[in-house]
């Protein structure tokens, strides 16, 4: 299988992955444009494109509020459910189109199948949290979490490298798997005409799996955001 290239722009020092650029910020569109016409002359009673904004939004709230907790959820609310759908778009997107020159640069693939991409957006939630926690508690309280009790220090500075990690390896696991499997199916198929068929209708199951499977994964990694950001910000001895 030939190997893939993003075009890339160096602005000083700076390369950017002009596929996952702007895929993200197709993401972010999609998000921001949903939302806007969804909101747009909202009623007491709500119907059709309402009803599904509200649906999202509980059940994000539903899944992320006994983690974060009720005091604090109305500050959050809107963030985790643009969390949410920007991990289901962004996990999804490589698995609608696969677009390559033929010299194999790559157009067009899911942000999240980047391993570089997932550490990064992983590290901006675990900074995120550090932040709340300080911004919440105060330094004395927020590092006093740290040291209590003594012993338990050490492993809990390495919880914090170990959380980093697997909210970023999961992700890029499970969607970076699902994009080569599905390179591989299109391969076969270019094979013989007989692999065609068989090719074709694997590749059928194995989206509708990884549909599946990318969305349990912005399911998981909206979960173990906000029981992050729930163990920064909630004070444990109350």
């Amino acid at each position: 299988m030939e190997e893939s290239i993003n075009p890339t722009i160096n602005i000083g020092p700076v390369t950017f992955d002009l596929t996952l650029t702007a895929l993200t910020l197709l993401s972010v569109a999609v998000i921001f444009g949903f939302i806007y016409w969804a909101s747009r002359n909202m009623t007491v009673k709500p119907k059709g494109k309402q009803n599904v904004l509200e649906y999202l939004y509980d059940f994000v709230v539903g899944f992320t509020e006994p983690n974060v907790g009720s005091r604090y959820m109305k500050d959050y609310s809107l963030f985790y459910l643009c969390l949410f759908l920007f991990m289901v778009i962004a996990n999804n997107l490589g698995l609608m189109a696969k677009i390559q020159t033929t010299d194999g640069t790559n157009l067009w693939t899911s942000p999240t199948a980047n391993l570089q991409f997932d550490l990064a957006l992983s590290f901006g939630i675990i900074l995120m949290t550090h932040i709340e926690g300080i911004r919440r508690r105060g330094v004395k309280q927020y590092l006093k979490g740290f040291a209590t009790p003594g012993f338990m220090t050490p492993m809990n500075l390495l919880e914090e490298v170990t959380n980093f990690l697997s909210l970023a390896l999961r992700v890029f696991g499970n969607i970076f798997a699902g994009e080569v499997m599905a390179s591989l199916l299109i391969i076969l198929s270019h094979q013989a005409l007989y692999w065609y068929p068989v090719a074709f209708v694997t590749n059928l199951v194995w989206t509708a799996f990884s549909v599946f499977i990318s969305c349990v994964q912005a399911y998981v990694f909206t979960v173990l955001s906000s029981m992050y950001l729930g163990h920064k910000i909630n004070d444990e001895e109350e």
